[in-house]
């Protein structure tokens, strides 16, 4: 099969989402989620989008330019993770809503390929016109198109919407730092490459809003606009010096990348992970290229200066309290019946506005029973559920303040859990402690704490299906960064930390901290770094089983709550908030510690050695 660039094609597509109709009067009557295409008729749960008439007319448009598939991508023209309703392309042609997947339409066959974080979400907001596919490997989609697409016929994708690792190329706050001081700062590590790049081309979004130290609302969550009126003065638009930013039509960019690269000695640098394949593939011949997995500016914005970490620190304090308020409110309302999933999302998010939050960093999880069992559910007025004392709730929200952006979640019940429910939350929590409390030298990967966060889990024979933690910015995107792919753990990094468990149909658990990679004085070494947890609000003490905890893990658990006392209680005398203060004191209270322990087990002197092969590429 062969690859069309078919730049106006997807132009055909450029539209909004579908509303899902369905029941709209409050928390959803009991039906089955899932829709069941063995049965004759299928199966639809009414959240369901019926999909015919977009697949008709995509495959009309294939037909008449000779194209056999299409493949559709859940992102945009800057590879964004949250985009414009304009450009939810995937949403439209499938009724799918989670943030990641790939579609892929023929002429007789449409299937979809996501994560384990959103299969109970696909097969209850998709039609039977879609085959789900559970292996999110490139490589699964390009087997299944060798299968599906006969030899030398034209496979059509828009070269606007896929990056060049995913292309598959082979070829080579408000801050305190002003965007004249970052632009000169990430110059001179362009000076400094030894391939003496002359130009670097940003395409994501956040790229460019960090160093120019600017935000816009029109991409959902992404904070407040800087009027446009404002932009020439402030970015010195009318002159031609060095630091004078011009202002180019955004439908311009190839026509000026094309003359760009027709200088005699230019070298254009991208980072190939947010770089699209249309811009890539201008930059011609090859020794006018410098590529690397990421630009200088995304590496450089993921570590924070002092006064960076400083204000995100202190807005932490701050989103403590909302989250505390909110937990107050629920164990009032739960009780009496008068709260539902999308009453709870929109309480907390209120309540952030109470304290100058601009708006939520990303659209608040509200998740009861089986719901919380979706890691990435958000509820709507068809899956709203009321909230109870009988099972299990997870919130995962967050603010964007001018001194920074949170990101938490925690885990409740209200009732009396199951002893399983227990276990679970125990296993996630002693993962979400072993990877704080871990230290490590500098320049471990980032993939190497995914053991730590899983451990307690696989000893009982369970896990989860997504990342253990990301990036977060100051003021910015919620999703800097996977710590999967951070190939360096280094000083001043702030990265979430966010174990979960899901039980399909049942529950679900995750815990999430914003934590900082900190220095740490070992005995003996040095350059060696740990986590220093940011978040500050304590965990459910009825979910928590103290017998599976070690000596360490009740230690740092203390500690911790020691810090939550310390910070968010004084922010509270501040404020007068006495029920408040109460609250956390006795949520807080210390745990009783058992005498450490001086010999180490098998399975830790086995966890030992694993992770110190992995340091060394031996694993």
């Amino acid at each position: 099969a062969q690859f069309s660039h078919l730049y106006h094609f997807s132009k055909v597509f450029y539209l909004c989402v579908h509303a899902i109709s369905g029941n709209t009067d409050g928390a959803v009557a009991r039906e089955s989620t899932e829709r069941n295409c063995s049965l004759t008729p299928p199966y639809l749960p009414s959240t369901a989008v019926n999909t015919s008439l977009q697949l008709e007319e995509l495959r009309v448009q294939m037909r008449a330019m000779n194209i056999s598939a299409y493949i559709i991508p859940a992102t945009d023209a800057h590879l964004s993770e949250y985009i414009a309703p304009r450009d939810a392309r995937l949403a439209f042609m499938t009724g799918f809503t989670g943030s990641a997947g790939t579609a892929v339409v023929t002429l007789n066959k449409a299937a979809l390929w996501t994560d384990s974080r959103y299969w109970v979400q696909a097969e209850r907001q998709m039609d039977c016109n879609w085959e789900l596919e559970k292996d999110v490997s490139i490589s699964s989609v390009a087997e299944w198109l060798i299968s599906e697409v006969p030899k030398g016929d034209e496979i059509g994708f828009d070269p606007f919407l896929f990056s060049l690792s995913e292309s598959h190329v082979s070829s080579p706050p408000v801050s305190l730092r002003t965007w004249q001081e970052k632009v000169e700062h990430i110059r001179t590590q362009m000076g400094d490459n030894p391939y003496k790049p002359t130009g670097l081309l940003l395409s994501a979004l956040d790229e460019t809003a960090w160093l120019f130290n600017m935000r816009g609302n029109d991409i959902p969550h992404y904070t407040s606009p800087n009027k446009n009126r404002f932009l020439k003065v402030y970015l010195n638009a009318s002159c031609e010096g060095a630091l004078c930013v011009q202002l180019k039509g955004y439908d311009t960019i190839l026509d000026h990348l094309k003359n760009y690269v027709t200088r005699p000695g230019v070298k254009v640098w991208i980072g190939t992970e947010y770089t699209n394949y249309a811009l890539y593939e201008v930059i011609t011949p090859q020794d006018k290229l410098l590529t690397s997995s990421y630009s200088p500016v995304l590496t450089t914005k993921a570590v924070k200066d002092e006064t960076e970490q400083q204000i995100l620190r202190d807005a932490h304090v701050r989103d403590a309290i909302v989250v505390i308020q909110f937990l107050m409110w629920l164990e009032k309302t739960v009780p009496e019946g008068n709260a539902t999933e999308l009453t709870a999302a929109e309480y907390v998010d209120k309540c952030r506005r109470w304290k100058d939050s601009r708006g939520p960093s990303f659209a608040t999880i509200s998740a009861s029973g089986p719901n919380a069992a979706l890691a990435h559910y958000s509820p709507t007025k068809e899956t709203n559920r009321r909230l109870t004392v009988d099972e299990m709730y997870l919130v995962d929200s967050g603010g964007q303040y001018l001194d920074g952006t949170t990101d938490i979640t925690r885990t409740v019940h209200w009732g009396k859990p199951t002893e399983m429910q227990k276990e679970a939350f125990t296993r996630v929590l002693m993962g979400n402690i072993e990877i704080s409390r871990t230290i490590f030298p500098s320049g471990t990967r980032g993939v190497n704490m995914e053991m730590l966060g899983r451990r307690a889990l696989w000893e009982v024979g369970l896990n989860y299906g997504h990342g253990t933690g990301h990036g977060v910015g100051n003021y910015f995107g919620v999703h800097d960064f996977s710590v999967q792919n951070v190939k360096i753990l280094k000083n001043r990094l702030i990265l979430l930390i966010e174990p979960g468990y899901y039980k399909e149909n049942d529950f679900g658990i995750r815990i999430e901290d914003v934590a900082v990679v900190v220095p740490v004085q070992t005995k003996y070494g040095n350059n060696y770094l740990t986590f220093d947890t940011v978040s500050l609000v304590p965990y459910d003490r009825k979910l928590i089983d103290m017998s599976l905890l070690s000596s360490e893990q009740l230690h740092w658990l203390n500690k911790y709550y020691e810090t939550i006392r310390s910070l968010v209680g004084a922010e509270l005398d501040n404020q007068g908030l006495h029920e408040e203060k109460d609250w956390m004191l006795r949520n807080t209270e210390p745990f009783a510690e058992i005498g450490s322990s001086a010999s180490v087990s098998s399975s830790s002197l086995t966890l030992i050695a694993l992770a110190v092969a992995m340091l060394h590429n031996i694993v």
